[in-house]
């Protein structure tokens, strides 16, 4: 009996208290990304299945639900991304914000607040931040699987 659809790329980390519930549709993450503690990653039942790309960090207590989100982007802590939501690469969700369903976030900018809104393009040092942050956490999750 099959119970989940779930495919994790390599190097990926998944943290504790964590779910990845691939139980009504399926759920891909791509190659060193990270799911941070009591994220939730889920999907829609015949509706919405879950993409996350490469090199993404969904921070603590984040809800990832039947959406697309593309390379290098961070979902801040206790963020919610709804179904059919894309998130394209190079964005920050502050950390709070809601994205609402059928939202479109645009490549490069952060958005913020309840529902999520296109505040500013993000800055250099932001850009760094999200090529850095999947790095830390390849290191973090090494000092698990070799101590």
């Amino acid at each position: 009996m099959w119970l989940c659809d779930v495919l994790l790329g390599s190097n990926c980390s998944v943290w504790f208290n964590a779910v990845i519930r691939g139980d009504v549709n399926a759920i891909t993450i791509g190659n060193e990304s990270n799911i941070q503690d009591g994220a939730v990653i889920h999907a829609t039942y015949l509706k919405a299945s879950t993409h996350i790309g490469n090199r993404v960090s969904v921070g603590h207590n984040a809800i990832v639900h039947g959406c697309t989100v593309k390379d290098n982007v961070l979902i801040g802590m206790g963020a919610i991304v709804m179904d059919h939501a894309v998130i394209e690469e190079y964005c920050i969700i502050a950390a709070g914000a809601v994205v609402l369903e059928n939202t479109v976030c645009e490549t490069g900018f952060l958005y913020a607040g309840t529902p999520a809104k296109k505040i500013k393009p993000i800055t250099d040092e932001q850009r760094a931040l999200l090529n850095k942050l999947p790095d830390n956490y390849i290191m973090y999750s090494g000092w698990f699987t070799n101590p």
